[in-house]
């Protein structure tokens, strides 16, 4: 069940800045509070679970191509005097 929120005692500052992307992305100010919210807030664990088997699977697929630190060093100080 849905819930509600109400927005009070907002600086007015943030209170602009949420009108001008409600605006801006034709929303209500209350659907933009809550867009931002969600996107402040993250996905849940289990998104948060694939990311981290995605970027394990990016990093074992990068493992072949290590390079030498001797080899980066040469590389930094080719064509330096």
């Amino acid at each position: 069940m849905a819930k509600t929120i109400t927005l009070k005692n907002l600086p007015d500052t943030l209170h602009a800045r949420l009108a001008a992307a409600a605006k801006r992305h034709r929303r209500s100010l209350n659907n933009e509070a809550i867009v931002c919210l969600e996107a402040g807030l993250g996905n849940d664990a289990v998104a948060v679970e694939q990311q981290l088997a995605e970027i394990q699977a990016l990093r074992n697929s990068l493992a072949p191509h290590r390079f030498d630190p001797a080899e980066i060093d040469a590389f930094k100080r080719e064509g330096r005097p």
